[in-house]
């Protein structure tokens, strides 16, 4: 089967992207075994060179020994989630332990980190380049990060953590995705539906029909979701979609408080096995922020800014909610509806006076046009490239003014049944060093984006188009990679830096001059009104305190999950309870967060939420420079795409950042833009 697997030929589409139309689920366990084969001869070719360790022939050799494996992973995880299912899910029992135990021996092996360390030993000798030097101190620290040090007892430990490890992350999204669609409410009744707005109607009667049912279906997807919350004037509907929402995989069949106790475990038993005191300790020691210590002193700071805020929106509601109807007992199911009203009172705006405005392709368009002023690249739909769904996507970037070849952008954009929840940004294909030559990126942008009916395209609220911009932002950096090496490239920055390039990119999305590049009426063609616009700038900090009381306390749940001693966590809903008793303004009514929180228990956040705070302080600094510049100032622009763009992980941050804007972030930058100070 290998010799005409799509997941191991040389791919015939355009740069290289995967052969998506070719490739069957049965193809996934014999390409990872082949691929896993060749890196090992790789490998054992660097470990039997008998000349001196040099840059060359042990870091840049290491580099490339496992670019087919790093292809076929690269397809299999991305569509595990873009597709998920049944079949991908039950392979990753096999997959994920191989490619453990493949880790494992690489990072283990005494004699390949002799050699990397015979050459990390005479670096100060050696003639790098700033990008070698840096590709040459991750590779030793990454090894040093893996157990290289330890004793043969500790490394075999570490084996059999990685080995668990594997199959915990996927398990916990698999449960979170299972339990969502287990969920379906199906309304007839005109009580049922009363307030909601067309556009969810048409929607959740598009659903029903897909289901072969009568009436109007809504689910766990946001699009689905988010609606019913803010609109549907019935409260003991919205009591029940909301209790779903937030029991996800909790006291069900698919309850993940197993997998988290187990994965919190294992985490923090291989960080005391590599000296560091926690796990929180071990992924902060390689962060911007450096230790737990510092991300505490940071939320705490923030919480101090945003509780008195969350405090005064809840009351505000409160008392707007007893002047409506009558309601004095608010509860969570509650507060995006009244938030809705008090809104409209206040500005004279709601989320959905947007939509009209906003169709999908045209907002793509746009977005499209947005980049092309900032950063001189135009995009191009190409559909020679192979896709995974009907729904995808794809365009060809390139350069402007010569012409050059960019790289590849896949985007799909609509819910379907076993899609994981969300947003995000992925890459097929890094930037960097490829089959022996240096080749442009295959990225991806995924999405939960309302879906278009028969009568109407997707239309989305300005909140799906901070999204897009967001996503497009991390793209963008992925594109415009320039480096030599892969696992240097775009986005393979400091954790907590990796947001600032996609949150920068939201500021755009209140600025006139981009709404009218990005908007038309789906019937009339017509702009987003002036007056709309001047309303959406005024409403911008409304409930601010809560939005960011609400980050904080994700960030501090993280946290709290990785330094605690695992040891002394029994329930994980009472240790929710404890750790947010003096953050959160509700008590819990349902099932706690931590059971459905894909970003720190089955993707790459661990130890890490905090970051998209943190680099909001940086955003919004960044953003005050094109603010004082000019929207699309040139200089601006191209300073901040060739000293952090371009730049990828080749330097630490810190330094990017200050070659970028000519000085240190201002930290107050954020608390400005909030209206907070």
């Amino acid at each position: 089967m290998t010799n005409n697997n799509p997941l191991l030929i040389k791919s015939t589409a355009p740069n290289q992207a995967p052969l998506f139309g070719d490739i069957k689920t049965e193809y996934y366990l014999p390409a990872f075994t082949a691929a896993i084969e060749e890196a090992r001869a790789n490998i054992d070719a660097i470990k039997a060179n008998t000349d001196a360790p040099t840059f060359e022939n042990t870091i840049v050799a290491l580099e490339t020994a496992s670019e087919t494996l790093s292809s076929v992973g690269s397809v299999f995880y991305n569509q595990l989630a873009a597709m998920g299912g049944d079949d991908l899910h039950a392979l990753t029992s096999e997959i994920g332990p191989m490619n453990a135990a493949f880790s494992s021996d690489v990072n283990l092996d005494a004699d390949l980190f002799a050699r990397i360390k015979a050459v990390h030993d005479i670096k100060d000798t050696l003639d790098l380049t700033e990008e070698q030097a840096t590709l040459l101190d991750d590779t030793y620290k990454g090894f040093v990060r893996s157990g290289a040090l330890l004793d043969d007892d500790k490394k075999s430990r570490l084996r059999e953590i990685s080995q668990e490890l594997s199959t915990l992350g996927p398990a916990f999204m698999q449960n979170v995705s299972k339990s969502a669609e287990s969920f379906e409410m199906l309304l007839t009744g005109d009580d049922e539906i009363a307030g909601l707005p067309e556009s969810a109607l048409e929607a959740a009667k598009h659903a029903a029909s897909e289901r072969d049912q009568e009436g109007y279906l809504f689910t766990l997807d946001y699009p689905s979701f988010g609606p019913f919350l803010q609109f549907a004037d019935n409260r003991a509907l919205r009591e029940k979609i909301w209790r779903a929402f937030s029991s996800r995989a909790f006291e069900d069949e698919y309850d993940n408080c197993d997998n988290i106790k187990k994965i919190v475990s294992l985490k923090d038993e291989r960080a005391k096995l590599l000296g560091f005191k926690n796990h929180a300790d071990y992924v902060l020691a390689e962060r911007m922020a450096g230790s737990p210590k510092a991300v505490t002193d940071f939320l705490d700071t923030l919480l101090s800014a945003y509780k008195p805020g969350a405090e005064k929106d809840l009351q505000d509601l409160q008392d707007f909610a007893k002047g409506y109807d009558g309601s004095d007992d608010l509860r969570p199911w509650d507060f995006s509806y009244y938030s809705e009203k008090l809104k409209k009172k206040l500005f004279n705006i709601s989320s959905e006076d947007f939509r009209p405005y906003l169709p999908l392709s045209t907002v793509l368009g746009g977005c499209f046009t947005h980049f092309e002023k900032l950063f001189n690249i135009r995009f191009e739909e190409n559909n020679a490239y192979p896709k995974w769904h009907a729904d995808v996507q794809s365009f060809d970037v390139f350069y402007k003014d010569s012409g050059d070849f960019v790289g590849t952008l896949y985007a799909d954009f609509h819910p379907r049944s076993g899609k994981k929840p969300g947003a995000w940004k992925t890459c097929y294909r890094n930037q960097g060093l490829f089959g022996g030559k240096v080749e442009r990126p295959v990225v991806a942008i995924v999405c939960n984006f309302t879906k278009p009916t028969a009568d109407r395209p997707s239309l989305l609220t300005h909140g799906e188009v901070t999204t897009l911009f967001h996503e497009m932002g991390h793209a963008v950096h992925a594109l415009l990679s320039d480096v030599t090496y892969q696992s240097l490239a775009g986005t393979s920055v400091k954790w907590d830096f990796v947001e600032l390039p996609s949150q920068l990119q939201e500021n755009w999305c209140f600025e006139k001059e981009t709404l009218d590049m990005i908007s038309g009426h789906y019937q009339t063609g017509e702009k987003i009104p002036q007056d709309l616009i001047a309303r959406l700038n005024n409403a911008k900090n409304f409930m601010g305190g809560w939005a960011g009381l609400r980050q904080v306390s994700f960030g501090l749940l993280d946290i709290a999950w990785h330094t605690t001693d695992p040891s002394t966590i029994d329930d994980p809903a009472a240790f929710e309870d404890e750790t947010w008793k003096d953050v959160t303004l509700f008590p819990r009514y349902a099932g706690p967060m931590s059971t459905s929180f894909n970003h720190i228990f089955s993707g790459g956040y661990s130890a890490g939420y905090y970051s998209y705070k943190w680099a909001e302080v940086l955003d919004a600094d960044a953003f005050e420079a094109f603010l004082e510049n000019g929207l699309y100032d040139q200089k601006t622009a191209n300073a901040y795409k060739n000293e952090v763009l371009s730049q990828g992980g080749t330097k630490p941050p810190q330094i990017l950042y200050v070659n970028f804007r000519g000085r240190d972030a201002d930290p107050d930058a954020l608390l400005r833009r909030e209206g907070l100070k």
